[in-house]
């Protein structure tokens, strides 16, 4: 059961501090598994881009193979040390040790903000609104994060879902499940996490972001996409 009451920004960055040492360069998951779908969202070259949470930074060397810069904000400074380790081959890509809540966002800087398997920790609205604000006309905002499910066809997905993890994870890794201090690690920090449902995700987005298309994915993640009007 998902409790209410957020964790701390201390305990967040303390848990991917862990985290970080665990898991090598281009390890597959499930966020990485939908990095392509998120890219085939963007144009083929871009400005300015920002990715808030970017971990290790896998996605935002994505980002940068299309990008003129990007800038990759992170919480954890392990997770930082490592992303700037393992991107110093890019000239294009920047990375920061940043609280995504009160991390002073440019205005209409970006062409593209993404985020990944951050917003759960965070109030969504409010984040949406900065998202919004740090948007070139014309921009895109890409996110990917977990979802909390309901329903009887979130339920059937799920069913679904786990059959296909562990074919996804053999044909990727050569293993069924992570190792044990891995998922001892991951299932620490989920302990007290909330996901927001789809219908939680729609109607914040419908608020802020109209016209946002918010689509459920197989292995338990929504993404939301948003072009902002020129």
């Amino acid at each position: 059961m998902k409790l209410d009451k957020p964790i701390s920004a201390e305990r967040v960055r303390r848990d991917f501090d862990r985290i970080a040492h665990l898991q090598g360069e281009g390890s597959w998951d499930h966020n990485s598994h939908y990095h392509r779908f998120l890219l085939g969202r963007l144009p083929r070259r871009i400005g300015r881009a920002l990715e808030v949470g970017c971990g290790t930074g896998g996605f935002a060397r994505l980002l940068a193979e299309r990008a003129e810069a990007v800038l990759g904000l992170d919480l954890s400074r392990e997770m930082i040390a490592l992303a700037r380790e393992r991107s110093a081959h890019l000239p294009n890509a920047e990375f920061l040790v940043a609280d995504a809540l009160s991390w002073e966002y440019p205005s209409e800087e970006f062409d593209c903000v993404a985020s990944i398997a951050t917003l759960h920790h965070l109030p969504l609205k409010p984040m949406l609104e900065r998202f919004r604000a740090a948007l070139r006309p014309g921009g895109t905002l890409l996110i990917l994060d977990l979802q909390e499910s309901c329903g009887g066809v979130d339920r059937l997905l799920d069913s679904l879902a786990v059959p296909a993890n562990f074919a996804l994870r053999l044909s990727h890794t050569g293993r069924l499940r992570e190792p044990a201090e891995v998922r001892a690690a991951w299932d620490e920090h989920g302990a007290d996490e909330r996901y927001l449902t789809l219908p939680e995700v729609r109607e914040a987005a419908e608020r802020v972001l109209p016209g946002a298309r918010v689509r459920r994915h197989l292995l338990w993640r929504y993404s939301l996409v948003w072009r902002k009007p020129r």
